[in-house]
C-alpha cells in the first residue's frame, strides 16, 4: 500500500482531471493506493476540520503530488509542508514544472497586474488594492515560480495537462520501488508525421486565425508541416509526449492545429525563445516578424526567470 497526498496551488484542476482520466487502470491500482490528502476530491482542512489547529498540517505520505506553481505565500507554505511530509515529491503539469500559463504574468510587475485587476479593467469598478492583513489574504509574490525553485522535486511530469499514460507510468514505477521516470528528450517535431518539403517558405508568420491547407478526407500524415505553411507551430522547441505512449500524432497536430508548447522545453534548462530562432531560419522566416514573441514562445515556460518585466 502506497500512501499519496495531492495538492493544487496556482492551477486550474486540469491535472487532477488527468489523474481521473487514467480510467480503468486507476481502478485496478486503487487497492494498492491510499489517498490521505487530496483537496480537489476530499474535504480536508489545513487547520483541522473545525479549525482547532494553530499550524497548517498535511498527513504524512510516501508520495506527494503537487500541481500548479507558486504565486503567493499560501502556495509556498503548502508546498514546503508537502515536501516535509512526503518522501517523494512529483511536480504534476507544466505549471508545476515550468510556471505554465500563469507565469505569463511575469512580463509585468505585480503592481501593474493589481492596477489592471482593481482599477483599469473595463468591467471593474475602481477600488483600492486589498489589505492582505485585514482580510487575511495570502500575500502575492512579484513573480510566478516553479516548484523546483523552492524545494527538491523528485519527478517532473510536464503537460497541460500531462497525458494519463505518463501519470500511470509514474505510479507503476513507484509501486515497483523506482523513483525515476524517463520522459522523452525529443521534440514534438521528432514524433510529428506531417510532410516536410525541401522548398523553403516565404512570407509572414501567421497565428491560427485561418485554416491550414489539408485534405480532411486524408490522414494527418498527408498534411504539409504547419510551420512550413507559415503557422507558428512550437513543435521544434517542445518536449514530445503529449500523445502519451500511443505512438499517434501529437495531440494538436492530430486536430490540424499548431503545437502550442504545453509540454514545455525539450530538456531542462532549454530556452524556447532562443532555440526557435534557428527553427524559423531553416524554413526562411524572420523571427523579428513574430507577433508577441516573448509571450508566445514562453507561453508555458515563464518560470526560472525566463520571463521578466522589461524596463
Amino acid at each position: 500500500m502506497v500512501t499519496i497526498a495531492e495538492e493544487w496551488l496556482n492551477s486550474c484542476s486540469g491535472c487532477e482531471i488527468a489523474i481521473l482520466n487514467i480510467g480503468d487502470v486507476l481502478v485496478d491500482l486503487l487497492p494498492q493506493l491510499e489517498f490521505v490528502h487530496i483537496p480537489v476530491l476530499i474535504d480536508k482542512k489545513y487547520y483541522g476540520q473545525t479549525g482547532e489547529n494553530k499550524e497548517l498540517d498535511i498527513p504524512e505520505a510516501v508520495v506527494g503530488i503537487v500541481s500548479g506553481g507558486v504565486r503567493n505565500s499560501e502556495h509556498l507554505e503548502v508546498l514546503k509542508k508537502m515536501r516535509e511530509r512526503c518522501q517523494i515529491l512529483i511536480a504534476l503539469g507544466t505549471c508545476a514544472t515550468d510556471g505554465g500559463i500563469p507565469a505569463l504574468g511575469n512580463m509585468y510587475s505585480l503592481q501593474e497586474i493589481k492596477d489592471f485587476m482593481y482599477r483599469e479593467s473595463p468591467t471593474t469598478v475602481p477600488g483600492p488594492d486589498p489589505d492582505y492583513k485585514t482580510y487575511h489574504i495570502p500575500e502575492a509574490f512579484e513573480t510566478v515560480t516553479a516548484l523546483d525553485e523552492h524545494v527538491k522535486v523528485d519527478i517532473k511530469l510536464p503537460g497541460c495537462p500531462p497525458h494519463p499514460d505518463w501519470i500511470t507510468a509514474a505510479v507503476l514505477a513507484l509501486l515497483d520501488g523506482k523513483t525515476e521516470l524517463n520522459l522523452p528528450e525529443r521534440s514534438v517535431c521528432d514524433t510529428c508525421p506531417t510532410i516536410r518539403k525541401s522548398k523553403k517558405s516565404a512570407g509572414d508568420l501567421k497565428r491560427i486565425l485561418e485554416c491550414p491547407e489539408f485534405d480532411p478526407e486524408k490522414p494527418v500524415d498527408d498534411m504539409r508541416c504547419l510551420l512550413e505553411q507559415g503557422f507558428m507551430c512550437l513543435g521544434p522547441v517542445t518536449r514530445a509526449g503529449c500523445s502519451g505512449m500511443t505512438g499517434t500524432a501529437p495531440r494538436c497536430i492530430a486536430t490540424r492545429v499548431p503545437c502550442r508548447g504545453c509540454y514545455g522545453p525539450v530538456k531542462d534548462g532549454a530556452l524556447p525563445i532562443v532555440d526557435y530562432v534557428g527553427a524559423l531560419s531553416t524554413v526562411g522566416y524572420d523571427p523579428r516578424k513574430m507577433v508577441d514573441r516573448r509571450g508566445f514562445l514562453c507561453r508555458f515556460s515563464g518560470a526560472h526567470s525566463v520571463l521578466k518585466k522589461i524596463g
